[in-house]
């Protein structure tokens, strides 16, 4: 395993998947911790950061990969199979290097130029006050969810800029100017340990905002600093695609548990029907087909939507409202057949699967958590698309 503190720039995306992949059998041994920890271990995180993964989406010029697409769908998948939680805050991350990416220099710079390995955390909502002030604005507010929070030296958080016009923003603000409430106590995604940050009053310099208009769409201050096209897709475009990544490589591991467990299982009737092999019940196997196609529908979708955001991004063009849209729709469908496929499995691992420690049930808990995000959660973005498709006017994340 690497150290962190080695940067080897001519790592691949094929040799990150490899790290990835790697890793698998130390996540899965180590799921339950995590939950029980409602965090991801410093353990477990430190061999994240040695294998470089949160790095994926930083800048060149400060030390990272710059990849992006399909990349990280290659390395998210084989994380979230063997633990959601890892995975989720693992995409976070590198998410966030990608967002701040788009902040002005100066920003980039306060940030990565101290410590390139650093992890940011982060709360979109504009649940934060910023009042104005001689070069920058007051921020004070909680942020709910900021997953890996424990694990970061920065925030990116979300407020309300006030004035005649009150606007929304994104707020950069280091670990020294906010607390960690010890509120995350959760049933699904238990051990990203989204807790709640709060700030009683922090300064934040002006090079440490951008408006949410400006991080939504490709014109951001920092674009131009990278000659990668990947910092000019939309906000929601990119990063609800690597949530849902966690929600379908959850969904895959599942199956793959699921077989596993199932090939060599029987029956344990007290009186009767004892001893049948499960893998001869016709209902079983049309259970784990249905799984199986649910979570190959899925993993294409997500695939198709990256190479559509990286073709607009490519050209240089800023996408049509039906092609956001359409993104966010096959965005939340995704993970939609995730939790369709888990459930499918969960329902019928019996007693077995009432325990915490069943791998089934785990990735069951955490497809419904994924598709409970704001982002993803079906009944909004699917009305969102229904609205375009009826000739309404759309009313939601795009």
């Amino acid at each position: 395993m690497l150290d962190h503190q080695t940067r080897v720039s001519a790592a691949t995306p094929a040799d990150l998947v490899q790290r990835a992949t790697t890793l698998i059998p130390d996540l899965v041994a180590g799921a339950r911790e995590a939950e029980q920890q409602r965090q991801v271990p410093i353990a477990t995180m430190a061999k994240i950061r040695a294998a470089e993964l949160h790095r994926l989406c930083q800048p060149k010029r400060f030390g990272g990969f710059e990849y992006g697409g399909e990349d990280l769908i290659d390395i998210g998948l084989p994380l979230a199979s063997a633990c959601a939680a890892t995975a989720w805050c693992t995409l976070v991350a590198a998410g966030h290097h990608w967002l701040l990416a788009k902040f002005e220099q100066k920003a980039q710079e306060d940030v990565w130029s101290t410590d390139a390995d650093a992890m940011l955390c982060g709360s979109y909502a504009p649940t934060g006050q910023a009042v104005p002030e001689p070069g920058g604005w007051r921020l004070t507010g909680k942020w709910s969810f900021a997953s890996g929070c424990d694990h970061a030296s920065w925030a990116i958080v979300g407020g309300m800029i006030s004035g005649d016009k009150p606007r929304p923003g994104f707020f950069l603000i280091p670990v020294s100017d906010y607390t960690i409430e010890d509120d995350w106590f959760t049933s699904g995604l238990a051990g990203t340990g989204s807790k709640t940050i709060a700030s009683a009053g922090c300064f934040v310099p002006t090079h440490r905002m951008i408006d949410f208009a400006a991080a939504m769409g490709g014109d951001a201050p920092g674009v131009g600093l990278h000659a990668s096209p990947l910092y000019r897709l939309p906000l929601v475009s990119y990063v609800a695609t690597l949530l849902g990544t966690v929600a379908v490589g959850a969904a895959q591991g599942a199956v793959r548990d699921y077989v596993e467990r199932i090939k060599v299982r029987e029956t344990r009737g007290a009186i009767a029907g004892g001893r049948m092999r499960m893998a001869d019940f016709t209902t079983i196997q049309v259970r784990v087909g249905e799984a199986a196609a649910c979570v190959t529908t899925a993993e294409t979708l997500l695939r198709n939507v990256m190479k559509l955001a990286n073709e607009v991004a490519e050209a240089g063009r800023t996408p049509t409202t039906e092609e956001r849209i359409t993104l966010r729709r096959d965005q939340a469908f995704a993970v939609k057949l995730a939790i369709q496929a888990t459930d499918v499995l969960n329902s019928s691992t019996g007693g077995a699967g009432l325990y915490l420690t069943d791998p089934v049930q785990r990735a069951w808990r955490d497809t419904n958590a994924v598709g409970r995000h704001v982002s993803l959660n079906w009944d909004a973005v699917g009305s969102l698309y229904g609205q375009m498709m009826l000739g309404l006017p759309p009313i939601g994340q795009y």
